[in-house]
């Protein structure tokens, strides 16, 4: 856990099981203290290179300076005791220091939400792991916060710890009341779902096992929150229909009925969120929960209105062939003057929106949340590209600013169609005031120059994709040096 602390903070253990309440402050001159416990169950079948398995110790608790008294926090006590719910809500940001997750942390704080991030900080531990870096250098979470509460003046609490352990997670829910939950804390990448039996079992047990146990805080502690959970258009495949948004009507033998969409997921990743989405409409309709499922496409960028405010708050961007996806990756490519890695016949077509939709987004479903037993669905994306578009835009927009950039076809890793039709529908998030920043020629270059900016941080040896699906096995895959 060393690698968690910086030299300003004096470590103290403690026996008692209850994590404080207090948010995060910045105390740039004076010391502060951590409060440690260690859960039951953190990150059980996380595999370390040579099948080692890790085990962690949780920081259950947020940091508060010694000699600074922290201010009381309003709270909205009990739903069931109040019609009216306190303003500004207070939204819990689960996975908060990923890549979705920390620039929807900001911009929720910056609109004036009280926000608490909860992370095990595993995806850090995935990059250790593997040998792989983000291109842009990130700060801990630990300097990430206190460098936003010196730019803004704004306070965001964090919980460090694993929901898949439900005693933290209940502690958690208990000591900061959420209206609203925002679920980003799952292993998302299908190439790290495909390495081998273990991640695979990784993968499905801390995604559903972790939602099970949101769904369970939610019903036992905050029985009115709203849950807003990031899914994915991987859920639904490449059918040769048109996608609906999360439901469709059926007419079968002189009878009509409006059921689930059918799910053809690719990976044991996407097959996981499709449990999750199963579990959560489960939920709502035997006991009420509210739940927005925001299914989402690729998402490219990296910067956002509060990322953009200091160095300390940028936010990851991973360009390998783990956690990497297309459009960040054929940027990054193009800047090192590697060619665009174009998987098999390159027709492979998908929705995609820009990190700031993102967090759009799930601000416009916090501000209009679902009704108790009401399970919606919400296609998160803007524009529809095949991969063989986005690189000739990457090509064309790259030339313009000086660079060689050539296009390659590598053998396809995953198990997938390469020419298919796919139309999917976007509308309810439109309909509730998305403003889309569509993919432009300036935002390319932008992104263009961003990667170029740090081009000297990329791992070329990390670009190829080297997990295949076919020959996933039982047998711990490592990663040589």
């Amino acid at each position: 856990m060393a690698h968690l602390l910086s030299t300003s903070y004096s470590l103290k253990l403690s026996s008692s099981r209850r994590p404080f309440s207090q948010p995060f402050h910045e105390c740039p001159t004076k010391c502060s203290t951590f409060t440690l416990g260690t859960s039951k169950s953190p990150f059980k079948r996380v595999v370390l290179q040579g099948g080692r398995q890790q085990t962690s110790c949780v920081v259950r608790a947020t940091a508060v300076p010694i000699s600074q008294e922290t201010p009381t926090q309003s709270r909205s006590g009990s739903h069931q005791n109040s019609s009216k719910p306190s303003k500004p809500k207070r939204v819990m940001v689960i996975g908060g220091d990923g890549y979705c997750g920390w620039a929807t942390a900001l911009h929720l704080s910056n609109k004036g939400y009280e926000v608490a991030i909860v992370d095990s900080l595993i995806r850090r531990l995935f990059d250790h792991q593997l040998g792989l870096d983000s291109l842009t250098p990130i700060a801990s979470i630990h300097n990430r916060l206190r460098c936003w509460q010196s730019v803004t003046g704004k306070t965001i609490e964090l919980y460090i710890g694993d929901i898949c352990d439900f005693e933290f997670l209940s502690e958690t829910f208990n000591s900061f009341e959420p209206d609203g939950v925002v679920h980003f804390g799952e292993q998302r990448s299908a190439p790290y779902s495909m390495i081998d039996r273990n991640r695979a079992v990784f993968t499905q047990h801390n995604n559903v096992i972790g939602t099970l146990n949101v769904l369970f805080a939610i019903k036992e502690f905050r029985d009115q929150c709203h849950l807003v959970k990031l899914g994915t258009m991987g859920e639904y495949g490449t059918p040769n229909i048109d996608i609906e948004e999360g439901y469709i009507t059926i007419n079968h033998n002189g009878r009509t009925d409006t059921l689930p969409f059918p799910k053809q997921a690719s990976s044991f990743y996407h097959l996981s969120k499709v449990h999750d989405s199963n579990n959560i409409a489960f939920t709502c309709k035997a006991w009420g929960i509210r739940a927005t499922d925001l299914n989402q496409g690729v998402v490219y960028g990296v910067r956002t209105d509060e990322t953009e405010m200091h160095e300390e708050l940028f936010n990851r961007l991973d360009y390998d062939g783990v956690f990497g996806t297309a459009l960040n990756r054929f940027c990054v490519q193009a800047a090192v003057g590697h060619p665009l890695t174009v998987y098999g016949k390159g027709g492979q077509t998908r929705g995609y929106l820009d990190i700031r939709d993102t967090v759009q987004c799930v601000e416009l479903a916090i501000a209009n949340p679902a009704q108790p037993g009401e399970f919606r669905v919400f296609n998160q994306f803007t524009e529809q590209f095949s991969v063989n578009e986005l690189a000739s835009l990457v090509t064309k927009t790259g030339e313009k600013l000086g660079l060689d950039v050539k296009t390659i076809s590598v053998p396809n890793p995953r198990v997938e169609a390469e020419e298919h039709y796919y139309n999917a529908k976007h509308t309810k998030l439109i309909e509730l005031g998305l403003k889309p920043h569509l993919l432009s020629d300036s935002l390319l270059d932008s992104l263009l120059n961003f990667a170029i900016k740090f081009k000297d941080r990329v791992d070329t040896k990390q670009i190829m994709p080297s997990v295949s699906w076919k020959k996933i096995g039982v047998k711990p895959k490592t990663v040589a040096a």
